[in-house]
């Protein structure tokens, strides 16, 4: 009962803070999965656990799973072993997934402690209310953003989704913008 009375509490004082922001260009992407389909996914430049700066225009070329989470989300923890698994899997294929850590003043080492206990194999960023506005104010964790090898927005996904639904829209995603991937491939190569 405690549990429940903390998720609802936690889950009004989020949605009360998103509420309260002034609208920013990235708003247009609040609309509809059909709305955002196909708009450039906002690039952004944020810090992860090691320090280092990592801005998505760096990946394009790879299908990313942007997802938007935090330590306290259980939804989020039932998410994260399927894309450790997902990360192993299309990776290979060009799949880079990218976790947004949201967590009310990006405590670091918590986060890093945290992503080490569930064998996070994937890049983690520490989030700001800069990249939630700019993704359209993110309402709910987990959201995930589906981005293909384009730069362009494949997908979004609200809350906890099936495992099934997840890899779709990976597939889409590793599918959407192919030449994108194959020119980059044949322009490194030619450098060479």
């Amino acid at each position: 009962m405690i549990v429940v009375v903390v998720l609802v509490i936690s889950g009004m004082l989020i949605v009360g803070k998103r509420l309260t922001r002034p609208q920013t260009p990235g708003a247009s992407l609040s609309g509809s999965n059909a709305a955002i389909k196909g708009k450039d996914a906002p690039d952004f430049q944020l810090t992860d656990l090691d320090g280092k700066t990592v801005r998505l225009a760096d990946l394009k070329g790879k299908a990313v799973l942007l997802n938007f989470w935090a330590t306290w989300c259980p939804p989020c923890k039932v998410e994260i072993p399927w894309f450790v698994d997902l990360q192993k899997q299309y990776g290979p294929q060009g799949l880079q997934i990218v976790g947004v850590a949201m967590d009310e003043g990006n405590p670091r080492d918590a986060i890093a402690k945290f992503t080490s206990e569930m064998g996070v194999n994937y890049t983690i960023l520490l989030g700001d209310d800069k990249i939630a506005d700019a993704y359209g104010g993110v309402e709910a964790l987990p959201t995930t953003f589906y981005i293909g090898r384009d730069g362009k927005i494949v997908s979004r996904a609200f809350g906890l989704v099936s495992h099934s639904e997840v890899e779709d829209n990976i597939r889409a995603a590793l599918k959407q913008g192919g030449t994108v991937a194959q020119n980059s491939k044949q322009t490194t190569g030619a450098a060479r």
